[in-house]
């Protein structure tokens, strides 16, 4: 599939690789594209990298994201699937920008004609596109309104290393609000054990 990543940090650019190892084609969309010709992966203006995305993937700071996708416009964003990886914090991680909400109903409010799917924002970027250097399975979670969306988008993880065993439809579009705010927890979780690349896996109670 042909992939818009917005953004060009960790995040952007770890899951072009992974992505791009797969087979997928991908191109990264930044605002000043003549100054990231440094990443070894192809680079172009927001507007160009999504009219070349069959999916485009969120990956830009989630205070500024809908901002940044207005400054696209709703018709180039029209029908097309937008996986949001992005969360809103403070700069000193301690707060979140959409405390009431998240920011992929925000986005799918702002686009209602842009099928939005929340993934992959519990873990940094070595957990995202290696699932498998953690010690054992854990779990990825999907949040969306259209079926077919998150559909795609486990696809996507499956190309990743997430099996769907361990995906988990978690329901509607609001329920990214608990996917974001487990930011804050994941920060507690890093001081403790001094690294960041971690996951967390949904256990269930054992059969009788």
């Amino acid at each position: 599939m042909r992939i818009g990543l917005l953004g060009t940090g960790n995040v952007a650019r770890a899951l072009a690789h992974g992505w791009s190892a797969a087979g997928h084609d991908v191109l990264l969309g930044s605002r000043r594209p003549e100054e990231r010709t440094d990443l070894g992966l192809p680079v172009a203006g927001l507007s160009e990298t999504a009219a070349h995305a069959e999916v485009l993937v969120n990956a830009t700071p989630g205070d500024v994201s809908v901002e940044l996708l207005h400054s696209i416009g709703a018709p180039a964003l029209a029908g097309t699937l937008l996986i949001d990886v992005g969360v809103g914090l403070s700069d000193d991680f301690t707060e979140l920008s959409h405390p009431n909400s998240s920011l992929g109903e925000q986005i799918q409010e702002a686009f209602p004609l842009t099928p939005v799917v929340k993934t992959l924002c519990t873990m940094d970027s070595t957990a995202m596109t290696d699932p498998d250097g953690l010690d054992g399975p854990s779990t990825v979670f999907l949040s969306g309104d259209d079926a077919e969306a998150k559909r795609t988008t486990g696809r996507l993880l499956t190309d990743l290393g997430w099996p769907p065993s361990s995906q988990l439809d978690i329901g509607g579009i609001t329920t990214a609000r608990g996917q974001e705010h487990f930011a804050l927890l994941f920060s507690g979780i890093a001081g403790g054990l001094g690294a960041h690349t971690f996951n967390i896996k949904v256990v269930t109670r054992r059969s009788a």
